[in-house]
């Protein structure tokens, strides 16, 4: 088994590069779409998350109401901490159920937009950076997502810098150009782990 890491500040464009890795053939482990279904009615990370924060969180279907939980965290890092306290142990252990399932010889790609937050690069044996310019973040979160401008600032402030990023790859994918401009450097990073797989590319676990 071979483990990329893959993360990129909030805008970046890393779902369009983690989409690309999966249609090639990679088995994609998303931490975003695991610490959805951890907190879903029902479960026992949704109960932790209304007794930290309280039960005005809640759809009146007893959905998590995630804008409202986001303007709570975003921009107040011990709140942000709390959440994560409860989040991240739920998601670490679905993301291991996952990836043991996938095989001994698969190629898979661990989407982490809190990689470098986190400390987890050493977990991986590439881990790729989906870079762009912070003023292109911007744009884009409020150009494309809705947000005003003060929402996509406190969103980036709550992440790890570029250079905090940019420091733990092995790999870096610009994209700050048009989408075309992406899939021949996606490719081209595909090519290698395939290579690197192939060859007995050190594994864990």
């Amino acid at each position: 088994m071979l483990r990329l890491g893959l993360t990129g500040g909030i805008g970046a464009g890393k779902s369009e590069v983690s989409r690309m890795l999966s249609s090639y053939g990679a088995v994609l482990i998303d931490s975003d779409r695991i610490a959805r279904e951890v907190v879903e009615p029902g479960t026992p990370g949704l109960a932790a998350v209304v007794a930290e924060f309280g039960p005005g969180l809640l759809t009146p279907d007893g959905a998590l109401d995630r804008p409202k939980l986001g303007g709570i965290v975003f921009g107040d890092p011990e709140r942000l901490r709390a959440l994560n306290a409860i989040v991240h142990p739920l998601v670490r252990a679905r993301s291991a159920e996952l990836e043991a399932a996938a095989g001994p010889d698969a190629i898979v790609v661990h989407d982490v937009p809190l990689l470098a937050e986190n400390g987890l690069a050493p977990l991986y044996e590439m881990v790729m950076v989906v870079d762009a310019a912070p003023g292109t973040q911007l744009d884009r979160l409020v150009r494309l997502r809705g947000m005003t401008e003060d929402e996509a600032r406190a969103r980036m402030a709550a992440q790890a810098t570029r250079e905090e990023r940019l420091a733990v790859a092995d790999v870096v994918i610009d994209n700050d150009g048009p989408l075309e401009a992406l899939e021949p450097q996606v490719r081209k990073v595909w090519a290698d782990l395939v290579e690197r797989a192939a060859g007995g590319a050190r594994t864990e676990g």
